[in-house]
């Protein structure tokens, strides 16, 4: 298992992006991980919006009604904050300030965000179409949002 890549991999390609692979690290982020994996596998985040892309910081993502105020019907998880930079290509799970609040939402890191370590749980990185994340039309929320047209994971 330990030699096994695990690869969580977003379609953006509703004609303005393409595929953007993210390596996925259940050796930092188990629970979290493993919940990406389940909603990917169900179909959760297909047809899912970035719902908040802020030019400097992150794009978000991973709200079914994508407004940024809801998630998945399954439980809030644990934190499992761990050692991985918040920079550029690392994503993390979006939460309230509970830090037990995370559940489907997730953030991609468009530049350093070192002030969010260990504070947020980090749970994987983009191999590549980091570019596709960079051409996200930008807003809170955008006027015509990037969307997900289908996540996989393998």
């Amino acid at each position: 298992m330990a030699d096994e890549k695990l690869t969580f991999t977003l379609d953006c390609g509703d004609g303005r992006g393409g595929d953007v692979v993210i390596k996925l690290r259940p050796d930092l982020a188990p629970g979290h991980v493993a919940r990406i994996t389940e909603l990917a596998k169900e179909g959760f985040y297909d047809g899912v919006v970035f719902h908040r892309v802020i030019p400097g910081f992150m794009a978000q993502g991973g709200d079914p009604t994508g407004t940024g105020m809801s998630g998945s019907d399954k439980p809030n998880l644990p934190q499992e904050f761990n050692d991985l930079k918040h920079s550029r290509g690392v994503c993390s799970m979006a939460r309230t300030q509970d830090p037990n609040s995370a559940n489907s939402q997730f953030f991609i890191c468009l530049d350093d965000a070192s002030f969010l370590d260990r504070q947020y749980t980090a749970w994987g990185e983009v191999e590549s179409g980091m570019d596709h994340v960079d051409a996200l039309p930008k807003g809170e929320p955008p006027a015509n949002p990037g969307t997900i047209t289908k996540a996989t994971v393998s």
